[in-house]
């Protein structure tokens, strides 16, 4: 069972909900995914309007907990108003923290997002901090007030999966107790699989499967990857060798003449 924030959580699959062809098959393909936690963006200029109303009824009605989040935000005050904002649309003091520093790889503002999440825990928020895969700000983070950690694997959108599995490997080594969460750039379920093998947590998606050919299978897919890597890192992986092994014993074998 996976804790967060002191709930207890069956699914190691977060979805997003951004970007699917329609609201029928963003419906469709969270049921696939067996998710029990959504991420939605909340932007200001769309607050109270009745599209959004419509839809923020939508993702009610499915009874999944919505982490709100705060993309497209790039300083410290526009993230914590937004993140304000979010605690009263969806009355959930659970927030995904975005404070976004480079346009084109969409790399998080560490600075930025550790100032926002020292104001934001202490304001009473869960944090859920996207960032890098640095072990200094994600120290930083810590002693912020978060409880929970999301490091990328890649940059938001980009499929292409997990990059530096040395530094993977190291954040979760030097963090074994904090749930650690990979966030961004998956792109195909053997990626999920391959950082739930590295002991992660859990993974949140978005583009993988929203902008799949058949979004709900690909949602399934996911779900099933996720789960393999967990079970096989709770099996123990055997580590890859530099030389071959024999999987036949060769004592005792019988000698012709």
């Amino acid at each position: 069972m996976l804790k967060l924030y002191g709930a207890e959580i069956s699914s190691r699959l977060l979805l997003g909900t951004a970007q699917y062809p329609s609201p029928a098959i963003l419906i469709d393909a969270i049921k696939a995914s067996g998710t029990e936690i959504i991420t939605v963006s909340l932007r200001r200029e769309m607050a109270g309007t009745k599209t959004s109303d419509g839809f923020w009824s939508l993702l009610r009605s499915l009874k999944l907990r919505v982490l709100p989040n705060t993309a497209g935000c790039h300083t410290v005050k526009e993230a914590v108003l937004t993140a304000h904002m979010a605690r009263d649309v969806f009355s959930t003091d659970w927030i995904k923290l975005e404070v976004i520093g480079n346009h084109d790889t969409l790399q998080p503002d560490v600075f930025a997002l550790v100032e926002a999440a020292r104001i934001l825990s202490e304001d009473g928020f869960k944090v859920f901090p996207y960032t890098t895969d640095d072990l200094v700000i994600a120290e930083r983070l810590l002693e912020a007030g978060c409880d929970v950690l999301m490091p990328w694997c890649a940059p938001i959108g980009s499929a292409m999966g997990p990059l530096n599995l040395h530094a993977l490997r190291s954040i979760r080594g030097h963090f074994p107790e904090v749930p650690i969460i990979i966030d961004a750039g998956l792109g195909r379920p053997s990626h999920a699989a391959a950082v739930m093998e590295l002991g992660f947590d859990a993974v949140l998606l978005n583009t993988a499967v929203a902008k799949a050919g058949n979004p709900p299978a690909m949602a399934q897919a996911f779900a099933k990857a996720v789960e393999a890597g967990h079970q096989a890192y709770q099996a123990v992986v055997l580590e890859p060798r530099d030389m071959a092994v024999p999987s036949t014993p060769v004592i005792g074998k019988a000698v012709f003449t």
